[in-house]
């Protein structure tokens, strides 16, 4: 089969774009290659994992464009060319709108079980914030195919994780994070395998041939 060019998406620390980095380094990954990091921010760290890996990045702001319409363009004009496959936001903060060639074919992961603490607004620790607050027993994430709304499109997996009675809003999300390491890598192989449809707003996943 042949190689799935991924773009990463980021807008800070890039700890997603690092452990996708090294689940390839590690041959968990075959045929997934990240063609190119566009990050919303001069300043993020993730910039320098891709420098250390050799990845081609680029730096496209918000500010630099009149709206949302214009900045979306100026991203995906930039994945064109670089004959993306598959759009992997990997805490990207910015609002971005998805043009029909892109239509499923970018995913996002969200630490939270979607519908649940999702939207404008929830993202880092205020996630886990409002699960605790709210009391919530079970949190986890979600990956899912990404529309022009905030953390709503197409489910493709969950992965759940217990709220115990002692959890503070960062120890939540560090063991929210280790079952993002292995959802989203899983996520990506079904893409890249092809065994991802949507059908009625609802991600099936054909069973291996």
């Amino acid at each position: 089969m042949s190689t799935c060019r991924i773009a990463v998406l980021i807008s800070g620390g890039g700890t997603t774009l690092k452990n996708l980095i090294d689940q390839i380094a590690a041959g968990k990954l075959d045929r997934i290659q990240i063609q190119r990091v566009v990050s919303s921010s001069g300043k993020a760290k993730g910039l320098g994992y891709a420098e250390e890996t050799g990845i081609p990045s680029r730096v496209i702001r918000t500010t630099d464009h009149d709206d949302a319409h214009s900045f979306s363009e100026a991203v995906f004009q930039q994945l064109r060319e670089d004959k993306i496959d598959l759009v992997v936001m990997g805490g990207f903060l910015k609002h971005i709108l998805i043009p029909d060639d892109f239509a499923g074919k970018v995913i996002n992961i969200h630490p939270s079980l979607i519908p649940s603490f999702c939207g404008q607004g929830f993202y880092g620790l205020r996630v886990h914030e409002a699960v605790l607050t709210h009391g919530a027993k079970v949190s986890g994430c979600t990956v899912h195919f990404v529309d022009n709304e905030y953390d709503h499109g197409p489910i493709i997996l969950q992965r759940c994780v217990e709220v115990l009675d002692n959890d503070t809003p960062s120890n939540l999300a560090s063991r929210i994070f280790e079952e993002e390491c292995e959802a989203y890598p899983e996520a990506i192989r079904l893409f890249a395998d092809g065994r991802l449809t949507i059908q009625d707003n609802r991600v099936q996943v054909r069973a291996t041939p």
